[in-house]
């Protein structure tokens, strides 16, 4: 693994520039490091890493958004032959959405039916006029 600059108090960036000795890297892929999570919701929990410290993922390069993606659908496909039928991707960005860590991290959960794990997107379904202004907004933002 090759070492990173490391942000002040981030223990992601401590792991990919190798000074924290209880990170299991499970693998690298250059732009985007895989580890297993030190708190698992499952055996084989992997948080998906990018090397160059971002704390948002708007904060990210295309390259190295693609990078963490394609390292967790390979984290997922090994998951899904050796651990587990099926898996969540979870990423929280920002602290209202309930990121622990400020660095983007991109959770693989192992699941399998009936192993207790929630995740609840509980959500009342609007009506065609609030898609549509939603939407404007965002594309507006986008510059689309």
């Amino acid at each position: 693994m090759t070492p990173a600059p490391i942000a002040p108090a981030c223990p992601f960036c401590e792991t990919l520039a190798g000074t924290d000795a209880d990170a299991v890297v499970v693998a690298d892929a250059g732009d985007a490091v895989a580890v297993l999570d030190r708190c698992p919701v499952a055996p084989g929990h992997v948080l998906v890493i990018p090397r160059r410290h971002a704390a948002s993922l708007e904060e990210l390069t295309d390259v190295e958004c693609g990078a963490v993606m394609s390292l967790a659908r390979d984290v997922a496909g090994a998951v899904r032959a050796g651990l587990a039928p099926a898996v969540n991707l979870h990423l929280s960005d920002g602290h209202e959405a309930e990121q622990d860590v400020p660095h983007v991290h991109l959770h693989v959960i192992p699941r399998h039916e009936g192993d207790g794990v929630v995740i609840d997107l509980p959500g009342e379904r609007p009506g065609r006029h609030e898609f549509e202004r939603v939407a404007d907004g965002l594309r507006a933002q986008m510059g689309c």
